[in-house]
């Protein structure tokens, strides 16, 4: 009888032939994740099971694999041989005063009880053993589950740790997230990791338009999301000089939309030079007067990459509430400015036309001031911050 915890994990079941693949990447991440932790990590038939952790250990290891996307969920487990007594035995210890029901998923299929048959057996044992206990099979305060594996192990377990699911991250960062100070860009990277892209970061500041407060407050956004989006880099790209340009010569109303072009011509630039192959933001469709069709559209003009948005049809309680749940809610509405508030017109333009945006954009010396610009980029080592 051995102490373990047990992860278990669902959407990869469904990749045929690519399971191995995503697998192997789930165990890299999962690795990753504890490597500070003196443990043993074994990969059996559709299953995870950690094992040789110090219990002083246990929460940290749960912390960090709830972050981990592919888990789904985890259990404090005993690893017991897939003998019927030895099962029995130990069901006869557990204490239990309120409603409860077992649980028997029987994987290896020669184990001699039948699933349903086997759990009404426990079930006679509990109530044997604990005079205040009694079953609710539909509600019930405690499930003990009984997990007979194909390895010749059985876990049993009461308790059922729920993660995020989703997709394990990829072997390396393929998408740039352009993160602000604001509730919506941590969300977006969330939202994508979820789905596998792993994710460096690209920030935008005007110093000294924007204090340094502020850029601390979006670094202390990248350590929080880091271990959700696995980023390993953080661009930091001042736009003062070019916003200056856009307030003298341009016309006010579409200053939030060139600086949004601008940006994307930027993250053009850092996806060419190391090969992300994505762009992710968080704009929501309707939010501001940058995120309607015709502004999305005007920026989506100027960009090589495709340009992601996951919370294109998302609410604001909505995206809240995911901020809330990864912790970065917080962080967000401390009240330091960004970039996009800088220069920022009384009635920004909402429908503008693509030749209009070209138009005013003749008006300054784009491409040297980008140059000059993508020559002074801060790159930080999330890492070593």
């Amino acid at each position: 009888m051995e102490k373990v915890i047990l992860i278990r994990f669902n959407e990869i079941h469904l990749k045929g032939g690519n399971k191995k693949y995503f697998l192997n990447l789930l165990y890299s991440n999962i690795k990753e994740a504890i490597k500070n932790v003196p443990c043993k990590l074994e990969n059996i038939q559709n299953r995870l099971v950690l094992r040789d952790y110090d219990n002083s250990y246990e929460q940290d290891i749960i912390d960090a694999l709830t972050a981990v996307f592919g888990v789904h969920s985890i259990s404090i487990a005993v690893e017991l041989n897939s003998d019927v007594d030895e099962v029995k035995n130990y069901v006869s210890t557990i204490k239990i005063n309120k409603s409860f029901k077992c649980d028997v998923n029987r994987a290896d299929k020669s184990f001699p009880i039948k699933s349903n048959d086997f759990a009404a057996d426990l079930g006679e044992i509990v109530l044997k053993n604990n005079s205040m206990a009694h079953v609710d099979i539909h509600n019930p305060d405690i499930t003990i589950s009984v997990d007979i594996r194909e390895n010749g192990k059985t876990f049993v377990f009461t308790d059922t740790i729920h993660s995020y699911s989703g997709l394990p991250l990829g072997e390396k960062a393929d998408g740039l997230l352009l993160l602000s100070g604001g509730i919506d860009s941590p969300v977006a990277g969330f939202c994508m990791a979820k789905r596998g892209l792993r994710q460096d970061i690209l920030h935008f500041d005007s110093f000294p338009y924007t204090s340094p407060q502020a850029k601390e407050k979006v670094i202390t956004l990248a350590k929080k999301i880091k271990k959700f989006i696995g980023a390993k880099y953080m661009y930091i790209c001042s736009m003062t000089k070019l916003q200056e340009e856009f307030h003298i010569h341009c016309n006010s109303e579409y200053a939030i939309n060139l600086l949004r072009r601008s940006m994307i011509r930027v993250a053009n630039y850092l996806c060419e030079k190391h090969n992300y192959k994505t762009i992710v933001t968080g704009e929501s469709l309707g939010q501001v007067a940058s995120q309607t069709i015709e502004s999305l559209n005007s920026t989506n003009s100027v960009a090589k990459y495709i340009v992601l948005r996951p919370l294109i049809s998302f609410n604001k309680e909505e995206i809240i509430e995911i901020a809330k749940k990864i912790g970065t809610y917080e962080t967000s509405i401390l009240p330091y400015e960004d970039c996009c508030t800088v220069f920022l017109p009384r009635n920004p333009i909402i429908k503008p036309r693509i030749k209009d945006s070209e138009r005013e954009e003749t008006k300054i010396n784009l491409n040297n001031i980008l140059a000059s610009i993508l020559d002074s980029i801060e790159v930080i080592e999330l890492d070593n911050v």
